[in-house]
């Protein structure tokens, strides 16, 4: 015999699957999730929850509690979809935060893909001169980008925590190509990178895509400013810098006075505008780069990064005429008869002895300079390691190159660190 569909509905094995197959998805993001109502932090799901189960003690037959039983049976018929607003990755390789494209399009962002099992958009958020940056994830642009920038002028974003509990803001710089320092002292003179508001940031200019930041960003609501100054010769500038937000208990939160923070086991630093080919370490540097050392590793070795672009390695060169292709000599310390006063980087008790030092032997110097990677007057250049911890390097320069120092590149080391039981040779 068959059954009307009223009568298939009101069976109770099928009920269920009737609501089900019924149920309308509610999307919402993390940064959306609440009610409207004054006073009211609860959740929709909280909500949903504690009216289905009945966690609200009511006394039975009052109108609250029929109203209560009738809102039940509405949210049945929903699906509530939840995601949270976490950094995603679209197929060209471009980061944003998952958001609902309401989400997206309020904070002026560009959609580069789905997330959240395409419940969400992955949401390009791009700010540029004149504008204010509140959400993580957010990207600092040259006006017009990606086409590059001729103008002479200032472009200046304005950055304000998420929430009181944001200590960093980090910078990841994925493109950097603005004017160079003058070829003489190495002075920023034309175009400027200024981080303003925070503990002291040098000032930097050139080539630094693929480098970094970090910024402390205070204990009160006062805002970052990053200003990009450009002026003097005709070129096509172009960058683009992420603005990520560090919470004060995030694993990511790089040491205190570090500007810049590497993490892993291996790694290569640089110092701001290296480039084999043309480019100048920067006057006036000082700060510090901070590796975070590693479970069980106690020592980190450095070597000078591999040089194709010249006969003799420019990877290493601080003081000194390195302009040409002749080796120049290392040089250790702060007294002596090639002191390294000037510009130099500093890596606490570091040797080329590979292997802990002997007790009461002065094998290990702080100071290094000169044309080539050494803790001896050498010309050869070697591998050095430190075992202090934490680990640390400090890079310093001064405002004068010429007449003694002319077509110092900077640095970039490769590093690793070693195991506390390594052996060495």
């Amino acid at each position: 015999m068959s059954m009307s569909f009223f009568e298939c509905v009101m069976r109770p094995k099928l009920k269920l699957f009737i609501l089900i197959s019924l149920a309308v998805p509610i999307v919402v993001s993390s940064s959306n999730l609440s009610f409207d109502t004054t006073n009211s932090n609860t959740t929709i799901n909280d909500r949903a929850v504690d009216i289905i189960k009945g966690n609200r003690p009511l006394r039975p037959g009052t109108k609250r509690q029929s109203s209560l039983k009738k809102q039940s049976r509405l949210l049945s018929l929903f699906t509530i979809v939840k995601f949270d607003n976490e950094p995603c990755y679209s197929s060209s390789g471009d980061s944003g935060i998952c958001m609902t494209s309401t989400e997206c399009y309020q904070h002026r962002g560009v959609p580069i893909g789905s997330c959240a099992n395409s419940y969400g958009v992955c949401c390009l958020s791009l700010s540029t001169c004149g504008q204010t940056i509140r959400e993580n994830g957010t990207y600092f642009v040259n006006a017009g980008y990606p086409e590059g920038l001729n103008n002479t002028g200032t472009c200046q974003v304005t950055i304000h925590k998420l929430s009181p509990y944001i200590c960093q803001f980090r910078l990841d710089f994925e493109r950097f190509s603005i004017t160079g320092p003058e070829p003489v002292n190495h002075q920023c003179d034309n175009d400027q990178f200024i981080v303003s508001g925070s503990n002291p940031v040098p000032v930097i200019c050139g080539l630094n895509t693929g480098s970094h930041m970090y910024v402390d960003a205070g204990t009160g609501t006062s805002p970052i400013i990053l200003t990009m100054v450009t002026s003097g010769i005709f070129l096509k500038r172009n960058w683009k810098i992420k603005v990520s937000q560090i919470p004060c208990d995030s694993i990511t939160k790089a040491d205190t006075g570090c500007l810049q923070y590497y993490t892993g086991v291996s790694g290569t630093l640089k110092s701001f505008n290296y480039e084999p080919s043309s480019g100048l370490h920067l006057s006036n540097q000082d700060y510090t780069i901070c590796l975070r050392t590693e479970r069980n590793f106690c020592s980190v070795q450095y070597s000078a990064c591999d040089d194709q672009m010249n006969n003799r390695s420019h990877a290493f060169t601080l003081t000194g005429n390195t302009l040409g292709q002749n080796p120049v000599q290392a040089n250790v310390g702060s007294v002596g008869s090639s002191p390294c006063n000037s510009d130099y980087l500093i890596i606490p008790c570091v040797s080329s002895k590979q292997g802990p030092v002997a007790s009461g032997m002065n094998t290990c110097v702080d100071r290094l300079c000169g044309g080539t990677l050494n803790t001896d007057y050498s010309t050869m250049p070697t591998t050095v390691m430190s075992s202090v911890r934490p680990f640390r390097l400090s890079f310093h320069t001064n405002a004068v190159e010429m007449p003694n120092d002319m077509g110092n590149r900077g640095f970039c080391l490769n590093y690793i660190q070693q195991p506390c039981n390594a052996n060495y040779a």
